[in-house]
This record gives structure tokens, C-alpha cells and sequence, in this order.
């Protein structure tokens, strides 16, 4: 579906060059059916050289030439850059949102009648290809619309629908956070090993890739993560002893209440961006790095 499309990524920041660059790896897009914006004509021509495409710091015309425009911008900006080229979408226009904590009736309320809209929320893996990222559309989003925004994040790892669009704060605070979580866990183990001797090099190595690994295998098996974990644990062994520290120091509740925080922070901002005012979510607030 995207080889018929011209697609325009507005802000080519962290997830706007890996999206851009996975279409391109892909081979989903050809060059010529992808543009891109950035704020400063220095950073334009940079990437450009970089993408091997057109990027330019003038949002209206590329609006205006798109089909698929990805607003992958932070939430912040994205108020002023819709005022500055929602008066050029139309319904033949699909408008994919990245912007965290920004519900898709609020992008709505700021385009013409009858625009479809979709909310992505991708997280920083999606910089290697081995990211997540879950859509949902707005009410004039139709299955090809829900389809073609599939296609385009296919290329940077898996990608998932939800329905109602009110989980999307608990996939932020899950996948779109998550990665944050992982790094501490991985730091955690890795202060572990270099405690008992081992180089801190070699302690992350072996950390990353056991939590990388396990990850892939329970994705791989499709098995519920108990069943893989007994399989590590056997009897009298070293695991036991290992998982009921854990269970002691509470790492199980504490990873559940530390989705529930960040879900409970995120439909707070949901809230101050469709009620407006000062309250609209700030740089650092939301804490996915991404746009």
C-alpha cells in the first residue's frame, strides 16, 4: 500500500529518522516517495545527506504534496504545527501521530472535518528495529488507514492495535517506558557481578543479552513467562535462591506499581492536553525519548 503513497515525516528527530530509515532499509518506500522536515536548515541538509532524501524545513508544502503525514514531533510542538498546516488536510489525508499523551480528539479538533487520524506509540528500540509500537485510530480511521499505519512501523519492530484508545497510556507506561525499566534491571544485575568480581564490561554483556534472550524466547515459544522461568529453576539449583531474593526485596510488585504510576501520570497529561492551558504536557514529562 505505501509504494503508492508520497509520505512526509515532520520532525526527523529520534523516532522520525527511524522511521524514515526503516522505510527506506525495507525498501517499503522509494526515495523519491519520502520527505522530511526538521526546524533548521542546517540540520535539513544534514539528514538529507544522511536519508538520501528530500528534507526541507517547510512543513506547509510538504502537507500539501503527502498523503501520509507522521507528526513525529513532541507533544509541545504539536499544537503550534498544526496551526501552522492543518488548514491543508483533507479526508483523502492520513495523519499518523506519535506525540505521547496527545489523545487522537485532540489532534482532530485541530484539522478540518472528517480527517482520518491514527496514534502511534513507539518506543527508542525501534531505533535498531527491535521496537514495539501499538496504533489506534480516531473516528474517521477506517481499516486501510489502521493498515497503512501498520505498514509503515512494520519496519522498526513489532507492531500491535488497541481498540480503546484509554490503554494507550497503559502501553505507554508499559512498552513506551519499558525500555527505561529494562535498563535498570540490566544496571541492577550488572552491579551483581561486578560486586562478586566480575569486570563491569563483561557483567552488562552478560546482563543485556540474558534479558535480550529470555525476551526473545518468550516471544519465540509464545509460553506464558512462569513456564519459562521453571524451566530455568530447577530443583536445589541456584535460581531458587536467586527469585526468592527477589520476591523478598519485592521486585514483582514494584514493577506492577511502577506501570501503574507512569499510566496514572500519562492520562493526567491525556487530560491536561484536552483541557488546555498551562497544564499541557511539558518536555521530560513524559518520559519515552521519543519525537
Amino acid at each position: 500500500m505505501l509504494k503508492e503513497k508520497r509520505i512526509a515525516v515532520l520532525g526527523l528527530g529520534t523516532i522520525g529518522m527511524a522511521l524514515a530509515q526503516g522505510l527506506l532499509d525495507t525498501g517499503k518506500v522509494e526515495p523519491s516517495q519520502l520527505s522530511g522536515s526538521t526546524a533548521h536548515p542546517h540540520t535539513a541538509q544534514a539528514k538529507a545527506e544522511k536519508l538520501g532524501i528530500r528534507v526541507t524545513t517547510d512543513n506547509r508544502a510538504l502537507v500539501r504534496e503527502a498523503e501520509v503525514v507522521v507528526l513525529a514531533v513532541k507533544p509541545k510542538t504539536v499544537p503550534h504545527l498544526l496551526a501552522e498546516v492543518g488548514e491543508l488536510f483533507s479526508p483523502q489525508k492520513l495523519l499518523v501521530s506519535v506525540a505521547a499523551a496527545t489523545p487522537t480528539a485532540a489532534l482532530e479538533a485541530m484539522l478540518p472535518p472528517g480527517v482520518p487520524v491514527v496514534r502511534a506509540m513507539p518506543n527508542t528500540p525501534c531505533r535498531i528495529g527491535q521496537g514495539m509500537t501499538a496504533l489506534c485510530g480516531g473516528s474517521h480511521a477506517k481499516p486501510e488507514h489502521l493498515e497503512l499505519a501498520r505498514e509503515l512501523f512494520s519496519g522498526m519492530g513489532r507492531v500491535a492495535q488497541i481498540e480503546d484508545e484509554s490503554l494507550m497510556e497503559v502501553v505507554t507506561a508499559l512498552s513506551g517506558s519499558g525500555p527505561a525499566y529494562a535498563y535498570l534491571i540490566i544496571e541492577a544485575l550488572a552491579e551483581g557481578g561486578v560486586k562478586l568480581g566480575l569486570p563491569r564490561r563483561l557483567a552488562t554483556e552478560l546482563a543485556a543479552q540474558s534479558l535480550l534472550g529470555g525476551a526473545a524466547l518468550v516471544l519465540a515459544s509464545g509460553e506464558h513467562p512462569a513456564l519459562l522461568k521453571d524451566d530455568v529453576t530447577t530443583p536445589a539449583g541456584v535460581t531458587i535462591d536467586g527469585l526468592l531474593a527477589l520476591e523478598e526485596g519485592g521486585l514483582r510488585v514494584t514493577l506492577v506499581k511502577a506501570v501503574l504510576a507512569a499510566t496514572q501520570r500519562g492520562k493526567a497529561l491525556v487530560q491536561a492536553c484536552l483541557g488546555g492551558g498551562d497544564n499541557r504536557p511539558q518536555p521530560g514529562d513524559l518520559g519515552v525519548g521519543l519525537g
